[in-house]
């Protein structure tokens, strides 16, 4: 078996093992999970260009990665209470406390970045969409 085959081979079982669990206990995400990498391993299954089938890998490999750090479940438990299911893998960030009375400063334009506000202040742009929204109406 080649080394290439081998590789294929082995980012198909890692996203199924990962399918499995990252979806844990949720039937329908699990078979939906399964049909989708069975699809599009199938449909790639013709594919002869090494560097094709890298890049293929190479996906896999960003999906099974993404998938253990951003996918979490929730399941809920009563009116507006949710039960999360964070594994060690999850991406966690700093939680930064909003404070309302922050003075939000207007991003600054970027070279080539077209000016949105027009000569007029966006006047103009106001009264066309103004006058979109009356038509649509």
């Amino acid at each position: 078996m080649s080394n290439l085959r081998r590789q294929v081979l082995s980012a198909f079982k890692k996203l199924h093992r990962t399918r499995q669990y990252v979806f844990q206990g949720d039937a329908n995400a699990l078979a939906a999970g399964r049909v989708k990498i069975n699809e599009s391993f199938l449909q790639n299954r013709n594919e002869s260009s090494e560097n094709e089938i890298q890049k293929m890998i190479k996906l896999a490999q960003d999906v099974d990665l993404e998938l253990r750090t951003n996918v979490i479940q929730a399941q809920k438990k009563d009116d507006d209470v949710y039960e999360l299911r964070i594994t060690p893998e999850t991406t966690r960030l700093d939680n930064v406390v909003f404070n309302p009375d922050a003075i939000i400063e207007k991003p600054r334009r970027q070279r080539g970045d077209k000016n949105t506000e027009g000569c007029c202040g966006g006047a103009a742009m106001a009264a066309l969409e103004a006058e979109v929204q009356a038509r649509n109406k």
